[in-house]
Formats: structure tokens, C-alpha cells, sequence
């Protein structure tokens, strides 16, 4: 993903349409979760078949909305100068630690299996 190419289109599209004045932390962040929630609103009343097998239609709107969350989080870290690639590995860093694959007695931990 070339997210110079990305930055410059959102922040083009934005500047044509005087946006930047409403693109602060605290409303990128209400649309994000708001495009979340349009997301979740796709799949609220599938069972688990359906959820793994959308339709056409409703693949294209889930690829929309992802896309919106995309937007609004890429703004998020423009604003606080946040490398967001660097920001994912540093924290699958920080899952490893909290999510060993190993116990302290040396034991292979299988998360989501039943105890």
C-alpha cells in the first residue's frame, strides 16, 4: 500500500471541499466509530454461515465501509504524525509478549480451545 498516494488523495479531497476545519481528533474519531457500527450493521442479524458468505451486494457495501474506517483512521494518524505501519508492528510486538506461545513451564499455550 503506498500511503503517500493515499495521504495526498485524502488530503486533496478534503482541502477541495474545506473539510480540515471539521477533521479533528475528536470528530475523525465519532466517524470512525460511526463507520464501525455501519460495518457491524451488515452482519447484525446473520447467522455465522451467512457472516462468511456475503452476497455480491453485501460484500461491496462491507469493502465501503472498511474503506470509510481506513479514511478516518488514516486522518487520525496524520494528525498525531503516526506512522501507522510501524504503529502495527510495534504493537503485534507487544501481542506477542501479552500472547506467548510458550508458558512459563514451557507448555505450548493453545489460545480458544475449551478448558
Amino acid at each position: 500500500m503506498d500511503m503517500q498516494k493515499i495521504e495526498a488523495i485524502i488530503n486533496n479531497f478534503s482541502q477541495q471541499r474545506d473539510w480540515d476545519k471539521f477533521h479533528n481528533p475528536k470528530n475523525l474519531s465519532m466517524a470512525l466509530s460511526v463507520e464501525a457500527s455501519e460495518l457491524l450493521e451488515i452482519f447484525q442479524w446473520l447467522d455465522l454461515e451467512q457472516a462468511e458468505n456475503l452476497s455480491g451486494e453485501k460484500k461491496e457495501h462491507a469493502k465501503q465501509e472498511i474503506a470509510d474506517i481506513a479514511v478516518y483512521l488514516i486522518r487520525i494518524c496524520m494528525h498525531f504524525d503516526i506512522n501507522l505501519e510501524e504503529a502495527i508492528i510495534e504493537k503485534m510486538k507487544l501481542n506477542e509478549k501479552k500472547y506467548p506461545l510458550i508458558d512459563e513451564n514451557g507448555n505450548k499455550i493453545e489460545y480458544g480451545k475449551k478448558k
